[in-house]
């Protein structure tokens, strides 16, 4: 029996803690080691790489452009590696790539201002949420008449399934008790892991603002790990398994708000940790095993390939000749051009034109990416 009316604003919305002891339940508590453990692995392969901002335009990229897609904004891979190969910024790319793109400045963004403030806080939320959507609007007002329909490609489209809260000062005070229950660890005396989850479906209940809430609090659970210190950056690869898992993530999101049903969306939320965690851990040991192969094959085959050279063409799967120029101080055009060619030439990068433009692609790093 559902204790709200998904027609009418969800007003009644119980602050957090739960009621229910989640933390003493045995299958949680399992659950919760073995995500642990699986994060904690991935933490200790991001420390083998020379430089570990090197997974902003790899894992980071590819959370970017699953977490967007689960909003149903796609992008080609292609489009994006273009996209980061000219400019590592939005200007002059299709609408969907620069949704991603914003995505991942939000994240590193939010991710440089944690390590400033120290604490999730509401600016902090407010900064990604407007990074994200590209607006200087903050919190939605109390006169938005904001509800979520079923989508165009599910039975009963355009049903209302659900209201968030609205009215004067209630989602600040939603808000409020949200931050106050991540960050105040003496008076919520919670498993971070479990924590995260809990907040993640209070975030989202919430529905703080009138775009972009997903990729928010996507970014949020991200840098809520790096702040309490499970993570060392926010690189995991979350949205691949929400997006597989797409139904059951809106399942038991609802059946928290309809039947206080805690447990399964936190059983849920924990699978995704523990297996993106593996995902990424994979993901990052298949990169640094393939740099290694490569710098020992560059080494080999070319007398001036170097360290330098192997860790800027694992930086971003296309790159133009202008980031090889720049590494070896070469400004002759012709100079360049032999030295791309001897790249393509040892397998190491493939040429790509398009138009007047020409890109080269680490086919080794793309396999991996898009395995």
């Amino acid at each position: 029996m559902q204790i709200y009316d998904r027609n009418q604003p969800y007003n009644n919305l119980p602050e957090l803690p739960p009621e229910v002891d989640l933390a003493s339940d045995v299958e949680i508590l399992k659950k919760l080691i073995s995500a642990s453990r699986a994060l904690a692995k991935v933490d200790a392969n991001v420390l083998r790489l020379p430089n570990p901002y090197m997974l902003v335009n790899t894992i980071a990229l590819q959370e970017a452009k699953t977490s967007t897609a689960i909003e149903n904004i796609f992008t080609t891979e292609d489009a994006l590696y273009k996209a980061i190969s000219d400019s590592l910024t939005e200007e002059g790319s299709y609408p969907a790539t620069k949704e991603v793109l914003r995505y991942r400045e939000a994240l590193w963004e939010g991710n440089r201002k944690l390590s400033n403030e120290k604490t999730i806080s509401l600016n902090l939320i407010v900064s990604i949420f407007q990074q994200i959507k590209n607006t200087s609007s903050g919190l939605r007002p109390p006169q938005a008449q904001i509800v979520i329909r079923q989508g165009q490609s599910k039975f009963r489209t355009g049903e209302v399934v659900y209201t968030p809260p609205r009215g004067e000062g209630v989602i600040e005070k939603l808000m409020s008790n949200l931050i106050d229950f991540l960050n105040n660890d003496q008076r919520y005396p919670l498993d971070p892991l479990l924590k995260m989850c809990i907040a993640h479906y209070q975030f989202e209940a919430i529905h703080p603002f009138a775009d972009g809430n997903g990729r928010t609090g996507r970014i949020m659970n991200l840098l809520y790990l790096v702040n309490k210190g499970l993570l060392n950056k926010p690189v995991l690869y979350l949205s691949k398994y929400i997006i597989l898992n797409k139904d059951d993530y809106y399942y038991n999101l609802g059946a928290v708000t309809q039947r206080n049903a805690w447990k399964p969306w936190v059983l849920y939320m924990l699978d995704a940790i523990e297996k993106t965690a593996i995902l990424t851990n994979s993901l990052i040991g298949d990169i640094i095993n393939q740099m290694e192969a490569t710098q020992v094959h560059g080494k080999t085959k070319i007398k001036w390939y170097s360290k330098e050279i192997n860790e800027a063409l694992f930086s971003q799967p296309y790159s133009r000749a202008v980031l090889i120029g720049d590494l070896l101080k070469i400004r002759s055009r012709t100079t360049l051009s032999k030295y791309m060619d001897e790249l393509v030439s040892n397998n190491i990068l493939s040429r790509k034109k398009d138009g007047k433009e020409v890109y080269y692609l680490n086919d080794d790093l793309i396999r991996i990416l898009e395995q």
